[in-house]
């Protein structure tokens, strides 16, 4: 018999899309939903799937994951996040990886693809963006640095072929508005961190996104599409390194005004 998997999402308000996480996960042997106190339908749509359902204040995204972590019952965790779809070909291949066999493994990682503005991206930073989501518990959990999560596990890891579905961004403004909000975590990671501000960050590394995703990945191939995602990613480095200034000039400001 394979061993046992357990799929674990975090969410909030998802009422539009955690239904279809939810139920790309029916082949996993337990689902373990955290909220984090949602005010639309989520809770009653996720009860539908699963009674392991839980609420917890928002901690973070790497303190959140590992506590929905700890909950799991069983030897394998899988990561989803509410936006995303196991599809169904990664859903065979990780059946037929476990019918063999894991042995040596205790991670597997997948490539994931984004759905945006009714378009599949298939080039640039968004593609194939893999991600280790699948893991011994035993052997791996959650680190990294607001608001970037990452899975580091200790032992060797494979890698599949079939992507996780991510519907990422309702629109243009959702896109903008996320941009916004996590420049504004990283640059207070930085901050509290001590990582000081440098003029050459703010004026080489938005250029550099955007030759990065747009010439370098071939992000021109997925069209206006390409385009626009290459230039977001550019405003979000300007926007962490402008706003890590302002805290530094701020802090300075705020003990120059001390009696």
């Amino acid at each position: 018999m394979r061993e046992k998997i357990s799929a674990c999402v975090i969410c909030f308000n998802e009422e539009r899309k955690i239904r279809r996480c939810l139920a790309s996960l029916s082949w996993c042997d337990e689902i373990i939903v955290m909220d984090s106190f949602s005010t639309d339908q989520t809770p009653a749509i996720c009860r539908e799937y699963t009674e392991r359902f839980y609420q917890h204040e928002w901690l973070g995204y790497i303190a959140q994951r590992n506590m929905v972590r700890d909950l799991a019952l069983y030897p394998w965790i899988l990561y989803l996040d509410s936006d995303e779809e196991v599809s169904p070909a990664l859903r065979d291949e990780i059946l037929a990886e476990f019918e063999r066999g894991t042995d040596p493994f205790v991670g597997y990682e997948f490539p994931r693809q984004v759905y945006y503005i009714g378009r599949w991206i298939r080039h640039g930073e968004w593609y194939p963006d893999v991600k280790l989501r699948l893991f011994r518990k035993s052997r791996g959990r959650t680190e990294g640095i607001e608001p970037h999560d990452t899975v580091v596990v200790k032992g060797p890891v494979q890698r599949l072929q079939a992507p996780v579905w991510h519907y990422t961004y309702d629109d243009l403004r959702d896109h903008m508005d996320t941009a916004n909000r996590f420049s504004t975590i990283s640059a207070q990671q930085k901050f509290v961190q001590e990582v000081p501000f440098r003029w050459l960050d703010l004026f080489l590394r938005p250029p550099f996104h955007f030759l990065k995703g747009y010439v370098l990945r071939a992000g021109f191939l997925d069209g206006m599409h390409g385009f626009i995602i290459a230039v977001i990613s550019a405003y979000a480095a300007f926007a962490k390194y402008a706003k890590l200034w302002e805290l530094e000039r701020r802090h300075k400001h705020h003990f120059r005004e001390l009696p």
